[in-house]
């Protein structure tokens, strides 16, 4: 009788889970090893970084120096990559950017040297680049998904939302639900006209879900869209509903493609009622409310908001990102183009 494979013999019992365990238990360990090799290597950096600006500050040596030292590194590490000049340089600003040994060692070191170039290509503060660090690390971002966050200036519109989250809600729920919305919310990659309708957007959300939730933020999970909501018998349906899991609660999002109008919030505060009543948990924090519009006026939504006891929040939706106004002049109107057009078909 032939060996059978060991594949194909039966396991003890427990097995399954010991195997799991040990599986989840090599993973985390080759995780945790390559973040250590990353942060030897990002710290190296700028070591060296560190050296050159100080040698050239206390010493006087000249730019060409660089040139020299990565021939001479090559020379004596043929295996190891990063010794360009280009990525010298790229150590000696590194260095320059965070001056402090201590941050680098607890925080920027744990973002992969990539992201590091991003941060210091695209951003031109150290307060900027602590923000987007702080944030990279937090959620684990790419470099891609880093960049763009930059392009989009997450910075500027985190927490710019108007609400009444201060007096709705008690604390640091308020300060956590006010940094997760943001304003303006950018749905350019939906590919929309700035006229589109309602039910248009709301269809093409869903169908780009996953660049949804990356602009909405972390901590959305996707519910539904048009919810139904039974009440008396009458049906009403909510545009879009969500659940924060760090706020622990329901989130529900009505988008209007006009501009503001305070009766908006009648609506918006009908669905909370409901959706606290039907279908929160008794566990789950009070159901929180987004209107997105496509303009506001800020004193008006401020007023709008001041007299409700539900957690709300306002703001404004960009279908397509504006052009700059020098250079909105300078491009051809539709008439423009139609009269060229007419004249080659002559």
């Amino acid at each position: 009788m032939s060996d059978q494979p060991a594949s194909l013999s039966p396991a003890p019992d427990g097995y399954a889970d010991w195997l799991h365990d040990l599986k989840n238990r090599i993973h985390s360990a080759q995780q945790r090893a390559a973040l250590a090799v990353n942060r030897e290597l990002v710290l190296l950096y700028w070591q060296i970084g560190r050296d050159i600006l100080v040698r050239q500050a206390e010493q006087g040596w000249g730019a060409k120096v660089i040139e020299r030292l990565a021939h001479d590194l090559r020379t004596a590490f043929p295996e190891m990559k990063g010794f360009s000049p280009r990525n010298l340089k790229y150590m000696r600003a590194f260095a320059e950017a965070w001056p402090e040994a201590a941050f680098v060692q607890q925080a920027v070191a744990q973002i992969p040297w990539g992201h590091n170039l991003v941060l210091l290509d695209r951003l031109n503060t150290e307060a900027e680049r602590r923000w987007y660090a702080s944030k990279t690390i937090a959620h684990n971002w790419s470099r891609n998904v880093l960049a763009m966050q930059i392009e989009t200036r997450l910075l500027e519109r985190s927490g710019s939302a108007v609400t009444n989250f201060p007096a709705s809600l008690p604390k640091p729920q308020s300060d956590l639900a006010r940094e997760s919305l943001k304003d303006p919310y950018r749905f350019d990659f939906l590919g929309l006209s700035d006229e589109a309708q309602e039910r248009d957007i709301e269809r093409a959300l869903v169908k780009h879900v996953t660049e949804f939730l990356l602009e909405l933020g972390a901590g959305f999970a996707f519910v539904g869209r048009q919810v139904l909501l039974d009440v008396g018998g009458d049906e009403f349906f909510i545009d879009l509903l969500f659940y924060h899991l760090k706020l622990r609660c329901y989130v529900v999002i009505e988008l209007k493609a006009g501009k503001f109008k305070p009766e908006h919030l009648g609506q918006l505060g009908f669905y909370l009622t409901a959706v606290d009543r039907q279908v929160k948990h008794e566990l789950d924090n009070p159901t929180i409310g987004l209107l997105l519009c496509k303009s506001k006026n800020k004193v008006v939504a401020e007023y709008a908001l001041g007299d409700k006891a539900q957690p709300m929040g306002i703001a404004e939706y960009k279908l397509l990102e504006s052009l700059p106004e020098e250079l909105q002049t300078s491009l051809p109107s539709i008439e423009q183009i139609e009269r060229e057009l007419g004249n080659l078909a002559e």
